[in-house]
């Protein structure tokens, strides 16, 4: 053999070492990646009834110095998960858990029944349309955790947002079945925060990769808090447009309050205080035509000025009793891989150290809707209208100042020939009410939620008839 051949002989051994170590190593990582995801493959949550989807639970760190560690569910669709897409869903607070409210009473495939001995499926499950991600977000909610404790002292908008980044693209990499599907984000609240923030946080790190592996597609959220001002002018007209205070104490509060400011005034607290305490009487802020939960009086909710007392409403207004009680029970966490540092506090469905010293927190999202519309994401804006906390006045005065031109006047849309409310299609955003709904529309209107998250999905116009 000529000293060319044989160099040319010895060079494709080496070729063929190589390209046998890289297989050995390819089919490493394939092997890993499964293994991984089973670690968190919920077998059967106590009480469970039989289902044909898949679920899986557990944690991901966002920062290793801190030991920050955020916790998820994902319900994967009930048919063909490979071929729909991926939602991720946010509750609001801020330090409200999308396990208490998402997951549990409103778009996940289970609801837990009184005893809490047992869970039932709803019909109206966002998962009959795709795979849904909740996320207990920041760490200090539910049980997602941080190993300092100032962590929970100093949360705010930038860092929320900038650990859901980080938890997703970790989150990909332990599930690359999801790496490029059609994304969204979806949310309620405080969750008008968290949404835009993070689509904007992808947005941008997108733009900066060569290969992004989140296909971010668009977002929707529902009774969100958007604009300070405006909101707290929303919100003042819906309460007194809805009988829930008298014309003297919307004159007071419109006198002594400046809505354009962050301070506040003893006058203006005053005024509130007095027609929040004396005039609302004993209802449910959430949704002031159903009845309360005498079993929840103690939470309380922020409203620029003043405490409002927090109480989830419902069909059965006591559903947030339910999931504090099955959440902590020592099998349904080691059901679902959650709290495995013992973390030293009760899992609650809303953390009141978090919301008391919430720190960075955007005055007004509307800037950033312009920038998600610029660069042509789907954005639904939605409003359930018996919500009195973040009532639909206040969305539409918010929305109102982003002047967009309309595309589709004003309608009624319907949902099993009943009118499932109104919408208005701009460009570059839809805007939906949902007819007999509270601040959680899945909640109380189960299924014309579900016919508006289709179309959203579906990127079509809400049915006119």
């Amino acid at each position: 053999m000529e000293r060319g051949a044989i160099f040319v002989a010895l060079l494709s051994k080496q070729v063929l070492i190589v390209y046998f170590i890289f297989l050995l190593y390819a089919i490493d990582i394939h092997a890993t990646t499964p293994e991984q995801q089973e670690l968190d493959r919920i077998t059967k949550l106590p009480g469970q009834p039989l289902v044909t989807f898949s679920q899986f639970s557990g944690y991901v760190t966002v920062n290793e110095e801190h030991g920050r560690a955020l916790f998820y569910w994902l319900t994967e669709a009930t048919s063909h998960p490979e071929k729909k897409p991926l939602v991720l869903w946010l509750n609001g607070g801020p330090g409200c858990s999308s396990v208490a409210y998402g997951a549990s009473e409103e778009i996940g495939p289970f609801r837990i029944n009184k005893t809490t001995s047992s869970l039932y499926l709803t019909k109206y499950s966002w998962n009959k349309e795709a795979n849904l991600l909740f996320l207990e977000s920041p760490a200090g909610v539910g049980f997602s955790y941080t190993n300092r404790s100032s962590d929970l002292k100093d949360s705010g908008d930038k860092r929320t947002a900038k650990d859901a980044l980080t938890f997703l693209l970790k989150w990909m990499l332990r599930f690359p079945q999801y790496k490029q599907r059609d994304f969204y984000i979806a949310g309620e609240s405080y969750a008008g925060h968290y949404v835009p923030q993070l689509a904007k946080k992808i947005h941008d790190y997108n733009k900066g990769t060569s290969n992004p592996i989140i296909n971010l597609k668009g977002f929707i959220v529902g009774n969100a808090v958007t604009d300070n001002t405006y909101d707290s002018l929303g919100t003042l007209a819906y309460w007194w447009s809805h009988t829930m205070i008298s014309d003297q104490s919307y004159k007071a509060i419109m006198k002594s309050c400046d809505f354009k400011s962050d301070n506040t005034s003893k006058q203006c607290d005053d005024a509130v205080s007095y027609a929040t305490n004396h005039e609302f009487g004993d209802i449910d802020q959430y949704n002031i035509y159903a009845p309360t939960c005498m079993a929840a009086k103690n939470n309380t909710f922020r409203f620029k000025s003043t405490l409002i007392h927090r109480r989830v409403s419902g069909y059965d207004p006591c559903t947030e009793n339910y999931a504090e009680k099955y959440f902590n029970r020592p099998d349904v966490q080691k059901a679902l891989h959650a709290n495995v540092t013992s973390i030293p506090y009760k899992w609650t469905a809303c953390s009141d150290v978090l919301i008391r010293n919430w720190q960075d927190s955007e005055n007004s999202m509307l800037p950033t809707y312009k920038k998600l519309i610029a660069a042509g994401l789907r954005i639904w804006v939605f409003s359930g209208d018996t919500d009195s906390v973040v009532p639909v006045t206040a969305t539409r005065f918010s929305l109102n100042h982003l002047k967009l031109p309309i595309k589709t006047r004003w309608y009624p849309w319907y949902s099993s020939g009943q009118v499932g409310g109104w919408t208005e299609v701009y460009d570059g955003l839809t805007f939906a009410t949902v007819r007999g709904a509270g601040h959680e529309v899945p909640l109380f209107q189960p299924k014309r939620a579900f016919v508006m998250f289709k179309s959203f999905l579906e990127g079509k116009h809400l049915p006119k008839s």
